[in-house]
Formats: structure tokens, C-alpha cells, sequence
């Protein structure tokens, strides 16, 4: 199947060495591609792409700021973050924007291409750094539940499957997985049966024992 691309960075050398990469090869095609942030969202309507490669600072617009308008129209692409940078604070906000994956501009062409074929086959695609990075934070902060790990929890309580949190947050099937599985360790849980149960009670003081 011919992966369709769109391509959105603001620097026009990039842009074309991109488009000379991905047309390269058998299975991929450039469909649509553009170095202003403000017309990602019309590019992405008209042509409707299978992958969004999209830089992660376009011009005066950050890449989960593109994402968030993308998510409130019909037809939203899979989305591979495109970055120079690795620090937790990109790598956060990649995750929450609900971006498929993050590739790195440092990496080498077959890793980029691997990434986007990963991210259309469905998989969330990080970087060695930003694993190591999560893998920090999670030994530092296991216990934490995260703003974005409580909404999700809350409409897992309300009865919702991961498809209609998706939707209801605006956000990738897989980001949705991605935060229930780390909220399920978090809570100690296996099902989200025990999450809801857990949530239920998770805003009582518990009781001890009565006298008399």
C-alpha cells in the first residue's frame, strides 16, 4: 500500500531533502507539503495524507498547537513529530498533543523512514532519548498521576472504551493506550474494572473502625 505524506517544516532545504527522502522509495508518496505553520490544517483537508511529518517549531506555532486544530476536523492523519530536541519538555508535550510518534532530525534517513512506516502501521514511535527519559521519570515519580492520566481515568470510570476517550480528548487511539497502561501501573491495577472501583473510592477518607 503507498503511504500518502504530508510534509510541514519551516525551513524550505529541509522540506526538499524530505521530499527527495520519502518519494525515494516504493511504498511512499508526497502529496502535499508546506513551510507555514498556518496552512498545515488546509494542506492536511485538501489532501488528506495517511502521515503527517510535521516539524516540531513551524515558524511562530508549536507542533501540539497544529495538533490540537487538526483534531477537531473529520479526517486527522497520523502525526510524526519532527525535532531537533529530546529534552523531557518536548518529549512531554509530544506525548500529550496525542502525536503518533517522535523522530529526531539528528537521526539517520532509514530511521526516519522506519519511523514513519512504523507510525502507519499503528505503533507510538519515540526515540532511544525519549525512552530513557520516560523510563527516568517513571522510577521518580511512579506513584504521581499525571492532569492528562486523570482524565483518562475519570472516563474510564464513566463506562468509555479508549476509542471514545480518543475522542472525547481529542486525542490519537494510541496516546489513549499509552496513558492507560502507565495509569494502570501507577494505580497497582490489572482491568479497568479495578481502575473504576479504585476511582469510586479514590476521594473518600477512609473510615476506621466505630466504638460503643
Amino acid at each position: 500500500m503507498m503511504i500518502r505524506i504530508c510534509l510541514a517544516d519551516d525551513h524550505a532545504i529541509v522540506l526538499e531533502g524530505l521530499r527527495a527522502l520519502v518519494d525515494g522509495e516504493p511504498d511512499m508518496t508526497v502529496v502535499g507539503a508546506t513551510t507555514d505553520g498556518d496552512a498545515v490544517e488546509a494542506l492536511v483537508r485538501r489532501e488528506a495524507p495517511d502521515v503527517l511529518v510535521l516539524d516540531y517549531e513551524l515558524g511562530g506555532r508549536r507542533a501540539p498547537e497544529v495538533i490540537q486544530a487538526l483534531r477537531q476536523g473529520e479526517q486527522v492523519p497520523r502525526i510524526l513529530i519532527l525535532t531537533a530536541y529530546h529534552d523531557g519538555e518536548t518529549i512531554r508535550s509530544a506525548l500529550e498533543s496525542g502525536a503518533e510518534g517522535l523522530a529526531l532530525k539528528t537521526a539517520s534517513p532509514q530511521q526516519t523512514l522506519s519511523a514513519i512506516r512504523q507510525v502507519m502501521a499503528g505503533q507510538l514511535v519515540f526515540p532511544q532519548a525519549a525512552r530513557r527519559w520516560l523510563e527516568a521519570r517513571q522510577a521518580s515519580r511512579s506513584d504521581e498521576v499525571t492532569a492528562r492520566e486523570r482524565e483518562v481515568w475519570g472516563l474510564i470510570a464513566e463506562g468509555l472504551t479508549n476509542v471514545q476517550i480518543a475522542e472525547r480528548l481529542a486525542l490519537s487511539e494510541n496516546t489513549v493506550k499509552f496513558h492507560v497502561q502507565h495509569l494502570f501501573q501507577k494505580l497497582g491495577v490489572k482491568n479497568r474494572t479495578e481502575a473504576a472501583l479504585r476511582h469510586a473510592t479514590s476521594g473518600r477518607v477512609p473510615r476506621g473502625p466505630t466504638t460503643g
